[in-house]
């Protein structure tokens, strides 16, 4: 078994369910209705909403690949003058998708030269070789790389070899109830547990915001102690959720510990190709947690030692395996973030964030305000892709209505973070995007 990453999304084969039909025909409605409609807000942003609300429809019903809507959304914010060519194209700019590249290549290589099966049968000779064992241990583990690389992305870039490795050591099928399980979880862990700590840019931003706007300090320990609950209450949940949704075609390795023993000895020794996977990878981590002395940024560390695994004499990975990579995922990507960045421009999403604060106020009140808050940060996600441009654009007006209304802008902004963890759909994060880029989920 290799990384499913050649085909992200299922063939239609000439056959289109009626999701895809109902969403084909809605997108386009949904678009023109906007377009046209008699709202008393400036024609650049009723146009950009109306290409949202367009996209928005064809990643939810999926009638092509995500990779296409976001290409034609980027196509029509150009061709229809809604904004500049540079905006609604700056996706490309970001540097995200090349991280999601770059950590995509190392997945490749640490899979095809068997160094992911080979991390595998360590991590269960340590654990033991239950599923359940295994998928507490991987949950626990993410949890605790916040503490030493701050990075969803990197994060899910350093397990997934390791998923990888134990999916193959159990012979799951790609797209069996352990693989799916197994990747779902991890995914959505790695976009969730830097919320509850001051590890990743979202939870960073919110504190600089806060000192800035409010005047208060967070101290990392504080911020540790109010969510440790949380945390130790989602690990747990996110474990039993699962064993529970996905309920595992093999609950112990074939054969136990005896099995494990005679694959290990099968692999034999150490290839030359693992071996350079495994320094490739170790100088990932490396450098990824150690940027507070370099400040490199994770993209750069990702994307320069993905194409170094691609070079000849020091690589693993050769022409024709890149070739099968879903190069679509990376324009999905670059285009969901484009789209927040002209929302930005075109201050629709001003008018979001008013309509946000608007339905939020009257319930900011008692014991409702805490979820008020969550459940406002909630949908507004629903159109950014990016954490960073949700936080910027809201948690500013948040942090002075908590100000002029008497309430403990420290709390909730921690609470409007924390929110921005809530995803339901693929172009809200790019951590999703990752995952799913491994092909083990639809």
């Amino acid at each position: 078994m290799q990384t499913q990453i050649v085909s992200a999304a299922p063939p239609i084969e000439g056959v289109f369910s009626t999701r895809q039909i109902i969403g084909g025909l809605l997108g386009p409605i949904f678009g023109i209705t906007l377009w046209y409609a008699p709202l008393a807000i400036e024609p650049a942003a009723r146009h950009a909403l109306a290409i949202v609300a367009f996209m928005v429809v064809y990643w939810v019903s999926e009638p092509i690949h995500q990779g296409l809507t976001a290409l034609i959304g980027c196509y029509l914010f150009w061709a229809l003058n809604v904004t500049k060519f540079e905006v609604a194209f700056s996706g490309f700019a970001d540097n995200t998708p090349w991280f999601l590249f770059g950590a995509v290549l190392l997945g490749e290589a640490a899979s095809r030269s068997g160094l992911a099966k080979r991390l595998a049968f360590a991590v269960m000779r340590l654990l033991g070789t239950s599923y359940r064992n295994v998928l507490l241990s991987l949950i626990v583990f993410v949890f605790l790389l916040n503490f030493l690389v701050p990075s969803g992305l990197a994060q899910l870039a350093i397990v997934a070899p390791i998923a990888i490795g134990i999916l193959e050591a159990f012979e799951a099928a790609p797209r069996g109830n352990i693989a799916r399980g197994l990747f779902v979880i991890l995914t959505y862990c790695a976009g969730l547990f830097n919320k509850m700590l001051l590890a990743g840019g979202a939870s960073i931003l919110t504190r600089g915001l806060v000192e800035k706007l409010a005047g208060k300090t967070i101290y990392w320990s504080q911020y540790f102690i109010a969510f440790l609950p949380a945390s130790l209450l989602t690990i747990v949940a996110c474990w039993l959720l699962i064993l529970w949704l996905y309920p595992a075609e093999i609950r112990e390795l074939p054969g136990g510990r005896a099995a494990l023993r005679q694959m290990t000895a099968r692999q034999g020794p150490w290839s030359v190709a693992e071996k350079k996977s495994l320094v490739w990878l170790l100088l990932a981590v490396v450098l990824w947690s150690t940027d507070m002395l370099h400040h490199m940024s994770p993209a750069v560390i990702a994307l320069g030692i993905g194409l170094l695994v691609t070079l000849p004499g020091i690589g693993v990975l050769k022409t024709k395996e890149i070739r099968g990579i879903n190069f679509l995922l990376i324009i999905f990507v670059g285009g969901a973030l484009g789209m927040g960045e002209v929302m930005i421009r075109t201050k629709a999403l001003d008018l979001l964030s008013k309509v946000t604060i608007d339905w939020m106020s009257p319930f900011l009140k008692g014991g409702l305000a805490a979820s008020a808050l969550y459940w406002a940060g909630f949908f507004y996600h629903f159109v950014l892709a990016s954490e960073l441009s949700m936080l910027s654009t809201l948690l500013p007006v948040t942090i002075k209505f908590a100000k002029e209304h008497a309430f403990n802008p420290v709390a909730f902004a921690m609470i409007f973070n924390f929110a921005s963890g809530g995803k339901v759909f693929l172009y809200q994060s790019a951590v999703l995007m990752l995952g799913y880029g491994y092909g083990y989920f639809e």
